[in-house]
């Protein structure tokens, strides 16, 4: 078996490549020519985004956040908001967090926004990973106003396991 690569055509297919470079390069310019000068010029300046206006269309969702960042926003003074029911929060719940059923949040919302500004930060758990209602309290928030919703996944069960302060009847 002979492996004998032909180099008599490397020249041509050099100068190919070499064309085809040249020639993207021009129509990239062309096409952008404003924005190259600018640029040059030192006229390009980033967008502005308006943090308190959201285009329409936009579905606003909760970040998720972990147990040391819950750990560190609570030291500066987030809201962290129990959406399980009033019972599961009268047995135990986080240090610090209010009860804020996700079932009552409606009639709950109207005097949250009065209290605290729209860029409040707040962050809901509910039961653990699994459970929803963490979550769909973060969206109403959102969709109330709040631009500064967080969900702890992990809930009460991770927090409870990582051994850290809990409330409440037990």
């Amino acid at each position: 078996m002979n492996n004998h690569f032909d180099f008599s055509e490397m020249p041509r297919i050099l100068l190919e490549a070499v064309l085809i470079l040249s020639l993207g390069i021009t129509v990239g310019l062309a096409v952008n020519h404003r924005l190259v000068t600018d640029l040059l010029e030192g006229n390009v300046v980033a967008p502005q985004v308006a943090t308190d206006a959201v285009p329409a269309g936009i579905e606003l969702l909760p970040l998720p956040v972990d147990i040391a960042t819950v750990q560190s926003a609570l030291t500066s003074g987030s809201v962290l908001l129990d959406a399980r029911i009033s019972e599961l929060f009268n047995e135990e719940h986080i240090s610090g967090a209010r009860s804020f059923p996700l079932d009552e949040a409606d009639t709950l919302i109207p005097a949250l926004m009065e209290e605290l500004p729209p860029e409040a930060s707040l962050i809901t758990y509910c039961n653990g990973y699994g459970c929803p209602d963490s979550y769909a309290l973060g969206v109403k928030l959102l969709a109330a106003g709040f631009r500064n919703v967080a969900v702890f996944e992990g809930g009460i069960p991770e927090w409870r396991d990582a051994g850290l302060p809990i409330e409440g009847e037990k």
